[in-house]
């Protein structure tokens, strides 16, 4: 497992070197980076690998760099980018922190520093008027970083926010999330071919990244530590730095890139490390030869992630690691089916792993089958709609509740789209001491069937429906279930059902008939058929037996 060995995109030839986890035998580990950074990397992106390189030694070894997937270019995959319209921005980091691509990045620094670097960047540049106005056009002063540390005596900071063209692909995400803020701080613009100023768009947003990577991190002394969204304003924080082959919008390469994020901005770039059970996790994370990751991980079989992950667990605990946070990552067959009875195994065992269930309801990498995470009456490819069949006809298996029952460990069903209630969720889990699974909502844009912008608007609609709701079960607040499960973060949670400021009730079918894979349940005249009413009975009752575990009903 190699680390921290990355390519700059704005210069894909030149390598920076910090460490090597491990030595190969007869392998030279650091020759090899080199060659693959200057030389696979290239030709892949040229098209010509398999007419310009001999065998891969590293292949052989199933091994790719970190941080190769930084000079992947989507630039051209979509029509459209996300601009900023600066005067509009509240320096709220929603729409970093929503982004799967880690496309859209924030920053925020002393003034005097901001107008410095921006006029040295520009001084370099050919045309420095030009690079100087769209440079300071990224920078807008806001209250959170200018005017609160000017209260207790720091310099006040600009805060710039910045697209990356490279791995943006277009999906509004972050426009969505600002969006429904009310702030407008976002719009998705053409890439024109020619712009006013007689540069392409491309190459402006281009060249202002350039100026973005010549920047400083965000001092210690801006970042909020009640807003924990600003752990994307860490100086360690992104070590998943886009690139990746995910869909456009996918809701779970933000939840991967999150946890990333929390753990290694927390305990360190090299506090972590990744067992990955097979998945659309593992094939957007490992398109040869991109991986997106700073840390080191090995992919697993679906069906046995945690017993690797107990293997090496042990392995570390023995070379005087302990302190290293171990992460397993699956979907709905690792976690919810055929991988169950090894996270049940692994549980039991006290070992002290950390588990990412990436809950999509369905089996996305393989086709969109059904699984026994998915809900009642959800049309899959396994479940269709017909006359005789309408959708699925289980009800869902409730992996939380499941796994409270096996005693001590640490617990909780959040989503990205709740920023605090996630970020604290992974923070408690890495300070657990014994195991921890965090279930996560992860939307999935084709197999849902919702737009490539929704998966934060989603994930919000489905906590507040009681489709997914939050819930944190700690064994260190108590003796008692009541004690030890909090349902903190969901509307209303004392009632059945959260009723909208509007005056709407927010039940499980005002859920379902936002997404695609209900909508055969529903009939023109908005009638709701028999099998879906009663996915909404399974949704209360699941709801009503969390809030008497938690001694609030």
């Amino acid at each position: 497992m190699i680390t921290e060995r990355v390519m700059d995109p704005a210069e894909p030839k030149e390598v920076s070197e910090s460490r090597v986890a491990t030595t190969l035998p007869l392998f030279d580990v650091h020759a090899y980076v080199d060659d693959f950074n200057r030389g696979i990397v290239p030709a892949y992106g040229r098209g010509t690998a398999d007419t310009e390189l001999p065998a891969d030694a590293g292949v052989a070894r199933s091994i790719i760099p970190p941080g190769t997937a930084a000079v992947r270019d989507f630039s051209h995959l979509a029509p459209q980018i996300p601009e900023l319209i600066a005067d509009r921005c509240v320096g709220c980091m929603t729409c970093v922190n929503a982004c799967p691509d880690s496309a859209i990045l924030g920053v925020a620094l002393p003034t005097s520093q901001v107008d410095e670097m921006v006029s040295h960047f520009a001084a370099a540049h050919a045309e420095p008027e030009l690079a100087l106005t769209t440079g300071r056009s990224h920078f807008v002063r806001t209250t959170k970083y200018a005017d609160l540390p000017a209260r207790r005596g720091l310099e006040p900071a600009d805060f710039g926010i910045f697209v990356d063209p490279i791995h943006c692909k277009g999906c509004a995400e972050c426009v969505e999330v600002c969006h429904s803020l009310g702030y407008d701080a976002l719009r998705m613009i053409t890439k024109l071919i020619q712009e006013p100023a007689g540069e392409s768009t491309l190459d402006r947003y281009a060249r202002d990244m350039a100026l973005f990577r010549s920047l400083p991190p965000t001092p210690a002394g801006y970042r909020s530590e009640k807003a924990l969204a600003d752990l994307m304003l860490g100086e360690r924080a992104i070590g998943y730095v886009g690139g990746a082959g995910s869909c456009a919008g996918c809701g779970e390469a933000s939840a991967v890139r999150m946890l990333v994020a929390a753990t290694r901005q927390v305990h360190g770039p090299g506090s972590m490390g990744i067992v990955a059970a097979t998945g659309c996790n593992t094939v957007y994370g490992s398109t040869y030869p991109y991986n997106p990751f700073l840390v080191p991980w090995t992919n697993s079989l679906f069906e046995n992630a945690p017993a690797d992950a107990m293997g090496i667990r042990a392995r570390w605990d023995q070379a005087g690691h302990a302190d290293r946070r171990l992460w397993v990552l699956g979907g709905d067959g690792a976690m919810y089916d055929i991988g169950f009875q090894s996270l049940s195994r692994m549980v039991a065992s006290g070992a002290d792993i950390k588990v990412l269930v990436l809950d999509t309801q369905v089996y996305s990498n393989t086709g969109g089958q059904a699984s026994t995470a998915s809900f009642g009456g959800q049309v899959t490819k396994l479940s269709a709609y017909g006359s005789e069949l309408h959708g699925r006809p289980e009800r869902r298996k409730e992996l939380g509740r499941i796994l409270i029952g096996h005693g001590e460990v640490f617990v909780a069903q959040t989503t990205p789209a709740h920023i605090n209630h996630f970020y604290r969720a992974v923070m408690d889990a890495n300070d657990y001491p014994g195991p921890a699974v965090l279930i996560v909502y992860t939307p999935c844009q084709p197999e849902h069937g919702i737009p490539d912008n929704a998966s934060t608007a989603q994930a919000k609609l489905a906590v507040s429906s009681r489709a997914f709701p939050l819930f944190v079960y700690d064994p260190r607040k108590g003796p008692t279930i009541a004690k030890r499960l909090s349902l903190q973060g969901n509307p209303a949670p004392k009632e059945d059902w959260f009723t909208a400021p509007d005056g709407s009730v927010q039940d499980f079918l005002t859920f379902a008939r936002t997404e695609g894979r209900f909508a055969p349940h529903f009939g023109a005249d908005g009638g709701a058929t028999p099998e879906i009413v009663a996915t909404r009975e399974d949704r209360l009752a699941n709801w009503r037996t969390l809030q008497q575990m938690a001694g609030v009903r």
